[in-house]
């Protein structure tokens, strides 16, 4: 997508969301001077996004080295990269928002899986104050990391149809029946997320069959073929992953503030949903 369609998209959203965001908002009883700044909110959203599909590593070299060099024409009241990095929290609400709208629609097969996102190297846990409170050591495939949890539930084509961010140490059951709310059919997992108690939920609350390997300690229990084909098929969650994490960047160790650090996860997931 090029910026300026991404742009007229973001804007779009913007224009029928604000109106009825600002209307809802709760109010502690004095006035609030909603002054026009340089940047709209659909501009900051759209650089921020936009960063995500560019080749840059770090947001910094990104805003400085190719925003204000070579977007000055598109953005013409672009502000000092300090200013901006103030600026990305009041953003946070509609990204949230303008990724749901972005959302598939569920087909009736379904996967489910989670991904670690450390914040810092595991030697530095001890000295790491930035997420302090926020962040919790957990384990995965690829050993202990201190940092949060992306779980993700994806269609057979790929879309996302529901996310949700937790701490490193929340186990990848637990959001489950959250992320299941809108879904229906097969939900294909991996050997992480077997449970009797979950099963028996999604069936009689949202009429979801959970479909899972066994691990080696069970007994062993006939599958239709359907659903030994659909197992195969996990790949397909499993390179979302890889390309929120290799592409758009979702993960990094660089961050100074939490939540720029949620903003940064949005960005990537919507840069994802209009690859």
């Amino acid at each position: 997508m090029s910026l300026l369609e991404l742009f007229v998209d973001v804007d779009d959203f913007c224009q029928l969301f604000l109106s009825i965001w600002h209307k809802r908002l709760l109010s502690d009883g004095s006035k609030k001077r909603r002054r026009k700044g340089q940047l709209s909110i659909s501009e900051i959203m759209t650089i921020i996004i936009y960063f995500h599909q560019s080749r840059y590593r770090d947001f910094k070299t990104y805003y400085t080295e190719h925003v204000c060099k070579y977007l000055c024409t598109e953005f013409p009241n672009l502000v000092t990269y300090e200013r901006f990095v103030a600026l990305m929290p009041s953003v946070f609400g509609p990204l949230s928002a303008y990724l749901k709208s972005l959302y598939g629609q569920c087909r009736g097969i379904s996967f489910i899986d989670s991904t670690a996102l450390a914040v810092c190297d595991n030697h530095r846990i001890h000295n790491h104050k930035v997420f302090e409170g926020v962040a919790e050591r957990g384990k995965g495939s690829m050993g202990w990391f201190y940092g949060l949890k992306v779980h993700l539930v994806v269609n057979d084509r790929g879309e996302i149809l529901a996310c949700q961010i937790t701490a490193g140490n929340v186990d990848d059951r637990e959001p489950v029946p959250d992320l299941c709310k809108h879904l229906f059919g097969k939900l294909i997992a991996d050997r992480g997320y077997i449970s009797q108690a979950l099963f028996e939920q999604l069936m009689e609350t949202f009429n979801v069959q959970l479909i899972t390997r066994i691990k080696k300690n069970m007994k062993n229990r006939l599958l239709p073929w359907l659903d030994k084909l659909l197992l195969r098929k996990r790949a397909i969650i499993e390179s979302v992953v890889d390309q929120l994490k290799n592409i758009s960047q979702i993960e990094h160790t660089r961050h100074r503030s939490p939540i720029n650090c949620f903003i940064n996860i949005l960005a990537g997931l919507i840069a994802y949903c209009h690859q």
